[in-house]
């Protein structure tokens, strides 16, 4: 079958265990009510999702030209040195003001890792030959990507469970992620990109590669592209943590464990959703290139995915308003479904339609789009769920998505496309 034509050699399964390691985030599942445990507003709430997506979408493409010059390894340790400094801060933090730094280190941190571990990854796709698979390769990285997610949510339950808080769950997550550290530093040289990065050269060498970036930029096809896969990435980290107030409102309405405290009962049955959820988006991720095999250019799937998350946003959204908590969260769980589904034909269509030469770079900017969609929604959603509760808020947000993307459906012409994908410095 088509995803089995590449080879599963050690880098492969570096690969997988990156991902692994890298959704090992115990505070995930929690990370809502945390805040809320805190005592902030879902507007407070929002304000901080926003701001961390402004500064990532800030620090998106210097982040891209910083790895394609200096190296892609040195950049993904810098990221994750920010990572665990963003825990610490969590963890330590009483204020909304210091809440606000983790925020930002965590944005820190995210801004140099999505586009350039991308770019690694589809780097070595080419110097084996493997292109056109790049949706099969990166589901099965991204599949392992999840199961590490689904663990992690029955861990951290466990956690809050022995810890009877929240916060611990932040100090645990560095443990993983310094063993994602050392496994970056473990990548062959290669993969850093072929630029040297001495300093009598950086100047040209940035210019070589925003230059090559701009080229990318030119078709407008391409930045359609970009901002359709963007869309519902935004929409999707947007709302995902309103899972959370939805467990636990299922949580204390339930007939049984009435010996648990709320907290406790919240936490089992985040642990056993989140950890059920993120089984079942591990394989909607690895299902990704047969899915896409399906239709005749991938245009057509990503255009069908995105409506089809966004109406199980705004179905979600009525049902939660109407009361019935079960129904809203297994409408909900389609919004991660199809976001593990689409995402790996959604960034193989950008990388299509990118140059090769700043490939890091070029993904930076799709992942900045994914930011700046995310801070506007998060915004949005914090206000619409102020004023008028988390279900009827998750139904507004989700009309205003779909207008979005009524505008922004790719054009379904085969041909376009085919003549995208053969312009001179596409990497297929």
């Amino acid at each position: 079958m088509a995803d089995q034509k590449f080879e599963k050699n050690l880098q492969y399964y570096k690969f997988c265990a990156y991902g692994f390691l890298k959704d090992l985030r115990f505070y995930e599942p929690f990370l809502l009510l945390f805040f809320l445990e805190k005592g902030l507003t879902f507007l407070q709430i929002g304000g901080l999702y926003a701001a961390r997506e402004i500064l990532i979408n800030l620090m998106e493409i210097p982040s891209g030209l910083v790895a394609d010059v200096l190296g892609r390894r040195r950049t993904m340790v810098a990221s994750f040195l920010a990572y665990i400094v963003s825990f610490l801060l969590f963890y330590f933090s009483q204020t909304w003001w210091l809440l606000l730094l983790a925020m930002l280190c965590y944005a820190f941190g995210d801004a140099f890792r999505t586009g350039t571990h991308k770019a690694m990854i589809f780097d070595y796709l080419k110097s084996r030959g493997w292109q056109r698979l790049k949706t099969h390769y990166y589901g099965h990285t991204r599949a392992w990507s999840q199961r590490g997610a689904a663990v992690s949510a029955m861990i951290a339950a466990a956690l809050v469970f022995w810890r009877g808080s929240y916060a611990p769950v932040f100090l645990f997550t560095i443990i993983p992620y310094v063993l994602d550290l050392l496994l970056i530093l473990s990548y062959p040289a290669a993969l850093d990109g072929r630029r040297e990065g001495r300093a009598p050269h950086l100047a040209d060498e940035f210019t070589a590669v925003f230059r090559s970036l701009l080229t990318s930029l030119r078709q407008p096809a391409t930045l359609r592209a970009i901002a359709n896969q963007a869309l519902y990435t935004g929409y999707y980290k947007a709302c995902k943590d309103y899972l959370q107030p939805m467990l636990k409102a299922l949580a204390l309405g339930l007939p049984f464990l009435l010996a648990m405290s709320g907290q406790e009962r919240t936490a089992i049955l985040s642990g056993l959703v989140y950890s059920a959820l993120y089984f079942l988006t591990a394989g909607a991720a690895r299902l990704s290139g047969r899915f896409a095999d399906h239709f005749p250019s991938l245009a057509r799937p990503l255009n069908l995915t995105l409506f089809t998350g966004i109406g199980l946003g705004l179905l979600s959204g009525v049902a939660y308003w109407l009361g019935l908590s079960l129904p809203a969260i297994i409408l909900y769980a389609g919004i991660y479904l199809i976001e593990n589904l689409r995402k790996p034909m959604g960034i193989a269509y950008v990388s299509e339609r990118m140059n090769q030469d700043s490939l890091a770079a070029a993904l930076s900017v799709e992942s900045q789009a994914e930011t700046l969609f995310a801070a506007g929604l998060a915004l949005l959603l914090g206000l619409f769920s102020q004023l008028f509760g988390p279900g009827r808020g998750l139904l507004l947000l989700s009309g205003v998505v779909g207008l979005l993307a009524i505008l922004l459906r790719l054009p379904q012409d085969n041909k376009e496309s085919i003549e995208l994908t053969a312009r001179p410095g596409s990497p297929v």
